[in-house]
């Protein structure tokens, strides 16, 4: 029950950072606090009968969310190298 609690305090927290931040890290990292709460909260809920399930797709979602970090801090680094901005607002617009 604690870590239920703990998971959705966590995910509730993630939500706050991407709704919240305006900085392109700040909504990444609540992003991945999001994903990692859920992840830990899947193998809390399945640690009884369905363990072996639970885990593998506890698994899965930590190699998922660890490819979005690097898809996005890819993007990030791009961004910023092609117009010194760090800042949502910033991006207006797409320009190709």
């Amino acid at each position: 029950m604690i870590l239920t609690v703990a998971c959705a305090g966590a995910f509730a927290l993630g939500v706050y950072a991407v709704l919240v931040r305006r900085e392109i890290i700040g909504i990444l990292a609540g992003a991945e606090l999001m994903l990692g709460a859920a992840a830990v909260q899947l193998l809390v809920a399945g640690s009884g009968e369905f363990a072996a399930g639970a885990s593998s797709f506890g698994l899965i979602l930590l190699v998922v969310a660890a490819a979005e970090a690097v898809v996005g801090l890819a993007l990030i680094v791009t961004a910023y190298r092609r117009a010194k901005r760090s800042r949502i607002e910033e991006f207006g617009e797409v320009s190709g």
